[in-house]
């Protein structure tokens, strides 16, 4: 996968051209598309075609056709963190991962701004620009960085989103809050942090992060601790799988 790599890393000076960055427009509440993230993906999907041209591609800014996912699919985000990146705040990263044979065999998640590369394969590891990774060892909430997405899109259901966060809070050693999910879940792969969750992402936002944490030695499910399908929106719940029990309890009282 080094040409991949290769592809998604010659993507930094299209995410760092102020031009791209200010043609923007509103697709919905609080969700913005700049031609950054048309402009990558572009970028990614036509080298993939040349490397991969008989594989199918599936990207945030794509018309959504329907997907064989019997066969290889090819999954990004060409830019996570776009309101992150109209204000100039540096949490922003293209996420891209492949799917063959029924699950997620590689992921990447690439930071433009801090050229922090997280990568990995099935079976061999998951690692930051080339240097392996795992995940924290913690085992006391006490002990604990939880990391949140606030699904910004769906704000009618923040209010027992944020009760919970708020309980967790009060018992663990503090909130953060990034604004990107791949990032988010990346920091869970890196020890960073010990757990993220948010309420509804879409596959191009956790595929590269699910693997990422996996190979990391985490656990990444739904918030009812359920298989991701990688099909469609899901919420996402990560951790070092030591918490994985202990936070799951909190989110019990959520109105199902």
């Amino acid at each position: 996968m080094k040409e991949v790599i290769k592809l998604v890393k010659s993507s930094k000076d299209i995410v760092l051209n102020k031009s791209y960055v200010d043609a923007q427009k509103e697709k919905g509440v609080s969700d913005y598309v700049t031609l950054v993230d048309i402009k990558v993906q572009e970028h990614i999907f036509n080298g993939l075609k040349i490397l991969f041209p008989d594989h199918q591609f599936f990207g945030e800014e794509s018309e959504q056709q329907k997907l064989d996912f019997n066969r290889p699919v090819w999954i990004l985000d060409p830019l996570d963190g776009t309101t992150n990146l109209i204000h100039s705040y540096p949490q922003v990263a293209v996420s891209l991962a492949f799917w063959n044979e029924g699950r997620i065999e590689f992921g990447v998640v690439y930071n433009p701004y801090t050229d922090e590369l997280f990568t990995a394969s099935i079976g061999k590891g998951s690692f930051l620009n080339g240097e392996p990774i795992q995940v924290s060892d913690h085992k006391s909430l006490a002990d604990c960085l939880v990391s949140i997405g606030t699904s910004p899109y769906h704000k009618d259901d923040s209010e027992a989103f944020f009760r919970i966060s708020h309980k967790l809070f009060m018992e663990c050693q503090d909130i953060r809050r990034s604004g990107s999910a791949a990032l988010d879940m990346a920091y869970v792969a890196s020890g960073r942090t010990d757990a993220f969750f948010e309420m509804s992402l879409a596959p191009w936002d956790y595929a590269a992060g699910y693997i990422i944490v996996k190979e990391a030695g985490g656990m990444v499910t739904t918030m009812d601790n359920e298989s991701l399908s990688f099909k469609k929106r899901s919420s996402v719940f990560a951790t070092n799988g030591k918490m994985h029990p202990v936070i799951l309890e909190y989110f019990k009282s959520i109105p199902k």
